[in-house]
Protein backbone atom coordinates (compact mmCIF):
# COMPACT_ATOMS: atom_id res chain seq x y z
CA UNK A 1 0.00 0.00 0.00
CA UNK A 2 2.82 2.37 0.93
CA UNK A 3 4.72 1.56 -2.29
CA UNK A 4 1.56 2.20 -4.33
CA UNK A 5 1.11 5.59 -2.62
CA UNK A 6 4.72 6.57 -3.35
CA UNK A 7 4.35 5.53 -7.02
CA UNK A 8 1.14 7.51 -7.39
CA UNK A 9 2.67 10.56 -5.71
CA UNK A 10 5.69 10.37 -8.04
CA UNK A 11 3.40 10.11 -11.05
CA UNK A 12 1.39 13.14 -9.90
CA UNK A 13 4.52 15.24 -9.38
CA UNK A 14 5.81 14.29 -12.84
CA UNK A 15 2.50 15.34 -14.37
CA UNK A 16 2.94 18.75 -12.71
CA UNK A 17 6.42 19.13 -14.23
CA UNK A 18 6.65 17.89 -17.83
CA UNK A 19 10.45 17.79 -17.69
CA UNK A 20 10.23 15.10 -15.01
CA UNK A 21 8.16 12.76 -17.16
CA UNK A 22 9.81 9.51 -18.16
CA UNK A 23 9.35 8.55 -21.81
CA UNK A 24 9.48 4.89 -22.84
CA UNK A 25 10.41 4.03 -26.43
CA UNK A 26 9.56 0.64 -27.88
CA UNK A 27 12.39 0.05 -30.35
CA UNK A 28 15.99 1.20 -30.25
CA UNK A 29 16.84 2.04 -33.87
CA UNK A 30 18.04 5.24 -35.50
CA UNK A 31 14.67 6.99 -35.25
CA UNK A 32 14.72 6.49 -31.50
CA UNK A 33 18.34 7.63 -31.37
CA UNK A 34 17.52 10.93 -33.08
CA UNK A 35 14.55 11.40 -30.73
CA UNK A 36 16.95 11.03 -27.79
CA UNK A 37 19.56 13.30 -29.37
CA UNK A 38 17.05 16.07 -30.09
CA UNK A 39 15.55 15.88 -26.58
CA UNK A 40 18.82 15.74 -24.63
CA UNK A 41 18.89 19.50 -24.07
CA UNK A 42 15.66 19.23 -22.05
CA UNK A 43 17.16 16.58 -19.72
CA UNK A 44 14.33 14.19 -20.55
CA UNK A 45 14.57 10.70 -19.04
CA UNK A 46 14.23 8.04 -21.75
CA UNK A 47 13.76 4.31 -21.26
CA UNK A 48 14.29 2.04 -24.27
CA UNK A 49 13.25 -1.54 -25.05
CA UNK A 50 15.18 -3.37 -27.80
CA UNK A 51 16.42 -6.90 -28.42
CA UNK A 52 19.91 -5.81 -29.48
CA UNK A 53 21.98 -4.31 -26.68
CA UNK A 54 24.26 -2.71 -29.31
CA UNK A 55 21.39 -0.87 -31.02
CA UNK A 56 21.69 2.84 -31.91
CA UNK A 57 19.73 3.92 -28.80
CA UNK A 58 21.57 1.78 -26.25
CA UNK A 59 24.36 4.21 -25.37
CA UNK A 60 21.98 7.19 -25.00
CA UNK A 61 19.10 5.67 -23.02
CA UNK A 62 18.87 6.34 -19.30
CA UNK A 63 17.45 2.86 -18.80
CA UNK A 64 17.86 0.09 -21.37
CA UNK A 65 15.75 -3.06 -21.31
CA UNK A 66 16.90 -5.93 -23.48
CA UNK A 67 13.98 -7.88 -24.88
CA UNK A 68 11.76 -8.60 -27.84
CA UNK A 69 9.34 -5.91 -29.03
CA UNK A 70 6.79 -8.74 -29.29
CA UNK A 71 7.18 -9.80 -25.64
CA UNK A 72 4.22 -8.53 -23.56
CA UNK A 73 6.16 -8.97 -20.30
CA UNK A 74 9.03 -6.80 -21.52
CA UNK A 75 6.65 -4.11 -22.77
CA UNK A 76 4.96 -4.10 -19.37
CA UNK A 77 8.38 -3.81 -17.74
CA UNK A 78 9.05 -0.72 -19.85
CA UNK A 79 5.59 0.70 -19.10
CA UNK A 80 6.10 0.28 -15.35
CA UNK A 81 9.03 2.72 -15.33
CA UNK A 82 7.61 5.16 -17.93
CA UNK A 83 4.92 7.83 -17.70
CA UNK A 84 4.22 7.80 -21.44
CA UNK A 85 5.04 5.27 -24.16
CA UNK A 86 5.77 5.69 -27.84
CA UNK A 87 7.32 3.47 -30.52
CA UNK A 88 9.79 4.02 -33.34
CA UNK A 89 8.82 0.96 -35.36
CA UNK A 90 5.46 -0.56 -36.24
CA UNK A 91 6.35 -4.21 -35.63
CA UNK A 92 5.48 -4.38 -31.95
CA UNK A 93 2.97 -6.30 -29.82
CA UNK A 94 -0.25 -4.26 -30.00
CA UNK A 95 -2.52 -6.42 -27.80
CA UNK A 96 -0.57 -5.64 -24.65
CA UNK A 97 -0.48 -1.95 -25.62
CA UNK A 98 -4.27 -1.95 -25.93
CA UNK A 99 -4.47 -3.52 -22.47
CA UNK A 100 -2.10 -0.92 -21.03
CA UNK A 101 -4.09 1.90 -22.61
CA UNK A 102 -7.29 0.56 -21.01
CA UNK A 103 -5.43 0.44 -17.69
CA UNK A 104 -4.68 4.16 -18.00
CA UNK A 105 -1.20 4.26 -19.53
CA UNK A 106 -0.66 7.09 -22.01
CA UNK A 107 0.53 5.66 -25.35
CA UNK A 108 1.13 7.99 -28.30
CA UNK A 109 0.06 7.28 -30.98
CA UNK A 110 -2.71 5.07 -29.67
CA UNK A 111 -2.29 1.32 -30.25
CA UNK A 112 -5.73 1.50 -31.86
CA UNK A 113 -4.10 3.52 -34.66
CA UNK A 114 -1.02 1.31 -34.76
CA UNK A 115 -3.06 -1.88 -35.07
CA UNK A 116 -4.81 -0.52 -38.17
CA UNK A 117 -1.59 0.74 -39.75
CA UNK A 118 0.18 -2.58 -39.16
CA UNK A 119 -2.26 -4.18 -41.63
CA UNK A 120 -2.00 -2.62 -45.10
CA UNK A 121 -5.40 -4.06 -45.96
CA UNK A 122 -7.04 -2.28 -43.01
CA UNK A 123 -5.20 0.88 -44.04
CA UNK A 124 -6.72 0.79 -47.51
CA UNK A 125 -10.18 0.15 -46.08
CA UNK A 126 -9.67 3.09 -43.70
CA UNK A 127 -8.95 5.44 -46.62
CA UNK A 128 -12.01 4.20 -48.48
CA UNK A 129 -14.25 4.59 -45.42
CA UNK A 130 -13.12 8.19 -44.87
CA UNK A 131 -13.22 9.10 -48.58
CA UNK A 132 -9.49 9.78 -48.67
CA UNK A 133 -8.12 9.44 -52.22
CA UNK A 134 -6.12 6.24 -52.65
CA UNK A 135 -5.65 3.78 -55.50
CA UNK A 136 -8.08 1.02 -56.42
CA UNK A 137 -7.33 -2.16 -54.46
CA UNK A 138 -8.43 -5.69 -53.68
CA UNK A 139 -7.65 -7.88 -50.67
CA UNK A 140 -6.60 -11.47 -51.38
CA UNK A 141 -6.03 -14.36 -49.00
CA UNK A 142 -4.37 -16.85 -51.35
CA UNK A 143 -2.77 -17.10 -54.78
CA UNK A 144 -5.94 -18.44 -56.41
CA UNK A 145 -7.69 -15.11 -55.86
CA UNK A 146 -4.97 -13.16 -57.72
CA UNK A 147 -6.02 -14.55 -61.10
CA UNK A 148 -9.62 -13.41 -60.67
CA UNK A 149 -8.92 -9.93 -59.34
CA UNK A 150 -5.86 -8.69 -61.28
CA UNK A 151 -7.92 -7.94 -64.43
CA UNK A 152 -10.36 -5.86 -62.37
CA UNK A 153 -7.58 -3.45 -61.36
CA UNK A 154 -7.49 -2.27 -64.98
CA UNK A 155 -3.79 -1.39 -65.07
CA UNK A 156 -0.91 -2.77 -67.10
CA UNK A 157 1.15 -3.02 -63.94
CA UNK A 158 0.03 -3.46 -60.34
CA UNK A 159 1.51 -3.38 -56.86
CA UNK A 160 1.34 -6.34 -54.49
CA UNK A 161 1.96 -5.87 -50.76
CA UNK A 162 1.90 -8.35 -47.93
CA UNK A 163 -0.71 -7.15 -45.45
CA UNK A 164 1.63 -7.46 -42.48
CA UNK A 165 5.34 -7.46 -41.78
CA UNK A 166 6.68 -5.45 -44.72
CA UNK A 167 9.13 -2.57 -44.31
CA UNK A 168 11.75 -0.63 -46.32
CA UNK A 169 10.56 -2.13 -49.58
CA UNK A 170 10.34 -5.70 -48.26
CA UNK A 171 6.98 -7.32 -48.85
CA UNK A 172 6.30 -5.04 -51.83
CA UNK A 173 6.49 -5.96 -55.53
CA UNK A 174 5.60 -4.07 -58.72
CA UNK A 175 4.38 -6.64 -61.23
CA UNK A 176 3.20 -6.87 -64.84
CA UNK A 177 -0.47 -7.89 -64.92
CA UNK A 178 -0.32 -9.99 -68.11
CA UNK A 179 2.87 -11.74 -67.02
CA UNK A 180 1.41 -12.83 -63.66
CA UNK A 181 -1.86 -13.93 -65.26
CA UNK A 182 0.05 -16.10 -67.75
CA UNK A 183 2.61 -17.33 -65.21
CA UNK A 184 0.91 -17.67 -61.81
CA UNK A 185 3.96 -19.49 -60.48
CA UNK A 186 5.67 -16.07 -60.43
CA UNK A 187 3.32 -14.75 -57.72
CA UNK A 188 5.85 -13.58 -55.12
CA UNK A 189 3.84 -13.80 -51.89
CA UNK A 190 1.78 -16.38 -50.05
CA UNK A 191 -1.00 -15.48 -47.67
CA UNK A 192 -3.01 -12.27 -47.24
CA UNK A 193 -1.99 -9.44 -49.57
CA UNK A 194 -3.21 -6.16 -51.00
CA UNK A 195 -3.30 -5.82 -54.78
CA UNK A 196 -3.31 -2.16 -55.87
CA UNK A 197 -3.55 -0.45 -59.22
CA UNK A 198 -0.24 1.02 -60.33
CA UNK A 199 -0.39 4.82 -60.32
CA UNK A 200 2.01 6.39 -62.86
CA UNK A 201 3.83 8.88 -60.69
CA UNK A 202 4.97 12.37 -61.55
CA UNK A 203 6.42 12.67 -58.04
CA UNK A 204 6.34 10.81 -54.74
CA UNK A 205 5.60 13.20 -51.90
CA UNK A 206 5.30 13.14 -48.14
CA UNK A 207 3.77 15.48 -45.60
CA UNK A 208 4.58 15.08 -41.91
CA UNK A 209 1.65 16.04 -39.70
CA UNK A 210 1.65 16.44 -35.91
CA UNK A 211 -1.40 16.38 -33.63
CA UNK A 212 -1.09 17.22 -29.95
CA UNK A 213 -3.09 15.91 -26.99
CA UNK A 214 -5.49 18.87 -27.26
CA UNK A 215 -6.35 18.07 -30.89
CA UNK A 216 -4.31 20.89 -32.50
CA UNK A 217 -2.77 19.97 -35.86
CA UNK A 218 0.29 21.37 -37.64
CA UNK A 219 2.13 20.14 -40.72
CA UNK A 220 5.64 20.47 -42.11
CA UNK A 221 6.33 21.72 -45.65
CA UNK A 222 5.90 19.07 -48.35
CA UNK A 223 8.73 16.70 -49.19
CA UNK A 224 9.68 15.32 -52.60
CA UNK A 225 11.30 11.86 -52.60
CA UNK A 226 13.47 9.87 -55.00
CA UNK A 227 13.88 6.12 -54.51
CA UNK A 228 16.49 3.47 -55.25
CA UNK A 229 14.75 1.31 -57.91
CA UNK A 230 16.21 -1.93 -56.53
CA UNK A 231 15.93 -1.49 -52.77
CA UNK A 232 12.83 0.78 -52.87
CA UNK A 233 14.51 3.02 -50.28
CA UNK A 234 14.59 6.82 -50.30
CA UNK A 235 17.93 8.00 -51.67
CA UNK A 236 17.22 11.73 -51.95
CA UNK A 237 14.57 14.09 -50.67
CA UNK A 238 13.98 17.79 -51.26
CA UNK A 239 11.84 20.20 -49.26
CA UNK A 240 9.80 22.12 -50.01
CA UNK A 241 8.73 19.96 -52.94
CA UNK A 242 8.89 21.59 -56.38
CA UNK A 243 5.17 21.27 -57.08
CA UNK A 244 3.72 24.78 -56.94
CA UNK A 245 1.41 26.28 -54.33
CA UNK A 246 -1.82 24.60 -55.54
CA UNK A 247 -0.41 21.06 -55.31
CA UNK A 248 1.38 21.96 -52.05
CA UNK A 249 -1.91 23.06 -50.46
CA UNK A 250 -3.74 20.02 -51.82
CA UNK A 251 -1.12 17.60 -50.46
CA UNK A 252 -1.21 19.28 -47.05
CA UNK A 253 -5.00 19.22 -46.99
CA UNK A 254 -5.18 15.50 -47.78
CA UNK A 255 -2.48 14.67 -45.21
CA UNK A 256 -4.29 16.64 -42.51
CA UNK A 257 -7.56 14.88 -43.40
CA UNK A 258 -5.84 11.56 -42.80
CA UNK A 259 -4.61 12.62 -39.35
CA UNK A 260 -7.98 14.11 -38.43
CA UNK A 261 -9.60 10.79 -39.34
CA UNK A 262 -7.05 8.86 -37.24
CA UNK A 263 -8.39 10.91 -34.32
CA UNK A 264 -5.48 10.76 -31.90
CA UNK A 265 -2.25 12.52 -30.95
CA UNK A 266 1.11 11.70 -32.47
CA UNK A 267 3.46 12.39 -35.34
CA UNK A 268 2.44 10.94 -38.71
CA UNK A 269 4.21 10.78 -42.06
CA UNK A 270 1.69 10.63 -44.90
CA UNK A 271 3.22 9.27 -48.12
CA UNK A 272 1.55 10.47 -51.32
CA UNK A 273 1.58 9.84 -55.07
CA UNK A 274 1.21 12.79 -57.46
CA UNK A 275 0.13 11.55 -60.89
CA UNK A 276 0.64 13.21 -64.25
CA UNK A 277 -2.85 14.76 -64.13
CA UNK A 278 -2.16 16.54 -60.85
CA UNK A 279 -4.23 14.13 -58.75
CA UNK A 280 -2.89 13.10 -55.34
CA UNK A 281 -3.35 9.67 -53.77
CA UNK A 282 -2.39 8.45 -50.31
CA UNK A 283 0.04 5.55 -50.38
CA UNK A 284 0.73 4.76 -46.72
CA UNK A 285 1.01 6.36 -43.30
CA UNK A 286 3.77 5.88 -40.74
CA UNK A 287 2.71 6.64 -37.11
CA UNK A 288 6.16 7.82 -36.01
CA UNK A 289 9.13 9.92 -37.08
CA UNK A 290 9.98 9.10 -40.66
CA UNK A 291 12.95 8.90 -42.98
CA UNK A 292 11.43 11.69 -45.06
CA UNK A 293 11.69 14.09 -42.10
CA UNK A 294 15.34 13.76 -41.09
CA UNK A 295 16.17 17.10 -42.68
CA UNK A 296 13.88 18.91 -40.21
CA UNK A 297 16.63 18.65 -37.55
CA UNK A 298 18.55 21.44 -39.28
CA UNK A 299 15.98 22.80 -41.73
CA UNK A 300 13.01 23.68 -39.48
CA UNK A 301 12.60 25.70 -36.31
CA UNK A 302 11.17 22.55 -34.72
CA UNK A 303 12.32 19.14 -35.94
CA UNK A 304 9.96 16.19 -36.27
CA UNK A 305 11.71 14.64 -33.26
CA UNK A 306 11.35 17.66 -30.99
CA UNK A 307 7.73 17.95 -32.11
CA UNK A 308 7.04 14.40 -30.99
CA UNK A 309 8.74 15.05 -27.65
CA UNK A 310 6.57 18.15 -27.15
CA UNK A 311 3.47 16.05 -27.86
CA UNK A 312 4.56 13.29 -25.47
CA UNK A 313 5.16 15.88 -22.71
CA UNK A 314 1.91 17.71 -23.53
CA UNK A 315 3.80 20.92 -24.30
CA UNK A 316 2.73 23.40 -27.02
CA UNK A 317 3.85 22.37 -30.49
CA UNK A 318 6.66 24.32 -32.14
CA UNK A 319 6.84 26.17 -35.45
CA UNK A 320 7.28 23.95 -38.51
CA UNK A 321 8.53 26.85 -40.63
CA UNK A 322 11.69 26.14 -42.63
CA UNK A 323 14.91 28.03 -41.97
CA UNK A 324 16.16 27.31 -45.52
CA UNK A 325 15.33 24.97 -48.40
CA UNK A 326 16.73 21.55 -47.61
CA UNK A 327 17.53 18.11 -48.86
CA UNK A 328 18.57 14.78 -47.44
CA UNK A 329 20.75 12.02 -48.84
CA UNK A 330 20.40 8.57 -47.32
CA UNK A 331 23.69 6.84 -46.57
CA UNK A 332 23.24 3.18 -47.45
CA UNK A 333 25.67 0.33 -46.92
CA UNK A 334 27.74 -0.62 -49.98
CA UNK A 335 26.43 -3.53 -52.03
CA UNK A 336 29.76 -5.37 -52.12
CA UNK A 337 30.65 -5.97 -48.46
CA UNK A 338 29.49 -6.42 -44.86
CA UNK A 339 31.48 -5.64 -41.74
CA UNK A 340 33.49 -2.88 -40.11
CA UNK A 341 33.59 0.25 -42.23
CA UNK A 342 35.09 3.66 -42.91
CA UNK A 343 33.36 6.59 -44.58
CA UNK A 344 35.27 7.62 -47.67
CA UNK A 345 35.64 11.34 -48.51
CA UNK A 346 34.16 12.51 -45.21
CA UNK A 347 36.84 15.20 -44.96
CA UNK A 348 35.97 16.61 -48.39
CA UNK A 349 32.21 16.61 -47.81
CA UNK A 350 32.63 18.19 -44.36
CA UNK A 351 34.07 21.31 -45.99
CA UNK A 352 30.83 22.08 -47.85
CA UNK A 353 28.74 24.76 -46.04
CA UNK A 354 25.28 23.62 -45.03
CA UNK A 355 26.11 19.91 -45.04
CA UNK A 356 25.41 17.89 -41.87
CA UNK A 357 26.46 14.23 -41.60
CA UNK A 358 24.49 11.96 -39.24
CA UNK A 359 25.65 8.41 -38.50
CA UNK A 360 23.49 5.89 -36.68
CA UNK A 361 26.05 4.12 -34.45
CA UNK A 362 25.72 0.81 -36.30
CA UNK A 363 28.75 -1.41 -35.73
CA UNK A 364 28.64 -3.07 -39.16
CA UNK A 365 27.77 -1.99 -42.67
CA UNK A 366 25.52 -4.33 -44.66
CA UNK A 367 24.39 -4.07 -48.29
CA UNK A 368 21.74 -1.32 -48.64
CA UNK A 369 21.45 -0.98 -44.86
CA UNK A 370 20.52 2.49 -43.57
CA UNK A 371 23.77 3.62 -41.98
CA UNK A 372 23.16 7.36 -41.74
CA UNK A 373 22.03 10.41 -43.65
CA UNK A 374 23.26 13.80 -44.75
CA UNK A 375 21.09 16.90 -44.37
CA UNK A 376 21.77 19.75 -46.78
CA UNK A 377 20.74 23.39 -46.48
CA UNK A 378 21.09 26.10 -49.13
CA UNK A 379 19.48 29.30 -50.33
CA UNK A 380 17.58 27.53 -53.14
CA UNK A 381 16.40 24.05 -54.09
CA UNK A 382 18.69 24.13 -57.14
CA UNK A 383 21.69 24.70 -54.89
CA UNK A 384 20.50 21.93 -52.55
CA UNK A 385 20.35 19.59 -55.54
CA UNK A 386 23.89 20.53 -56.58
CA UNK A 387 25.29 19.86 -53.11
CA UNK A 388 23.34 16.60 -52.88
CA UNK A 389 24.90 15.41 -56.15
CA UNK A 390 28.39 16.02 -54.73
CA UNK A 391 27.54 14.19 -51.51
CA UNK A 392 25.96 11.22 -53.32
CA UNK A 393 28.92 10.88 -55.67
CA UNK A 394 31.67 11.06 -53.07
CA UNK A 395 30.47 9.93 -49.65
CA UNK A 396 30.40 6.13 -49.45
CA UNK A 397 31.11 3.27 -47.08
CA UNK A 398 34.22 1.19 -47.63
CA UNK A 399 35.88 -1.62 -45.72
CA UNK A 400 37.68 -0.45 -42.63
CA UNK A 401 41.37 -0.47 -43.62
CA UNK A 402 42.60 -0.76 -40.02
Amino acid sequence: MYTFFIDELGSFLRQMNPLKKRIGIIGGGQLGRMLLEESARLNIHFNVLESDENCPCASLAHTFIKGSLMDPAKIRELAAISDVLTYEIEHVHTEVLLELEKEGKTIIPSPRILQMIQDKGLQKEFYAKHQIPSGKFFLVNNKAEWQRLIPLLGSEKFVAKTRKGGYDGKGVAILNSANILQNPELIPFDGPCVLEEFIPCEKELAVIVARDQEGNIVSFPSIEMEFDPEANLVTLLLSPASVGSIIEEKAESIARRVVEALDGPGLFAVELFLNQSGEIFVNEVAPRPHNSGHHTIEACYTSQYEQLTRILLNLPMGSTEMVQPAGMVNLLGAKDFSGSYALENLDMVSKIPGVFVHLYAKAESKPMRKMGHVSILASSIDEVHEKAAVVSKNLRFVKDPS
